[in-house]
């Protein structure tokens, strides 16, 4: 029976644990974390640089983009030119064909607050069907909707 007791060698040492710690893995995501939640915002908003001059041409640059207004009224400007709702899907057309490089122009869709939603839907209804189908809306920065 003596051979089957554990030795006094053996009764000192401890078993390898087999199970993962994971608080430096915390510890270190927690970091990381911290350290993308403070240079996330600086990567978004840019670093005022003083930038060295260059020989280099400036880049060729797509058309101003195009400025379709809708008035309380209704009155609807294409640019600085007043266009009947009957004339709009044919001048419409023809800008989509004038686009660089097969892209279509920027349009900047400015519609009075005063308008039904479906009078905008619509608007934005006809420029899609033209091919227009890079659309900004333009808003007022900062300003709080009257209820």
């Amino acid at each position: 029976m003596a051979a089957s007791l554990p030795s006094h060698a053996a009764r000192g040492r401890r078993a390898p644990i087999a199970d993962i710690n994971v608080t430096p893995l915390v510890d270190v995501m927690l970091v990381l974390l911290i350290i993308f939640m403070v240079t996330a915002p600086l990567m978004t908003a840019g670093v005022p640089v003083n930038l060295p001059n260059s020989r280099a041409k400036a880049l060729e640059q797509d058309k101003q983009p195009v400025q379709l207004s809708i008035e309380a009224n209704g009155l609807i400007h294409l640019g600085d030119e007043e266009v009947s709702e009957a004339t709009l899907p044919d001048r419409l057309q023809h800008l989509a064909a004038t686009g660089i490089g097969g892209q279509p122009p920027q349009v900047y869709l400015r519609a009075d607050r005063s308008l039904d939603y479906g009078r905008v839907a619509r608007l934005l209804g006809e420029l899609a069907h033209a091919g227009l189908t890079r659309v900004a809306l333009v808003s007022v920065e900062g300003g709080a909707s009257p209820r």
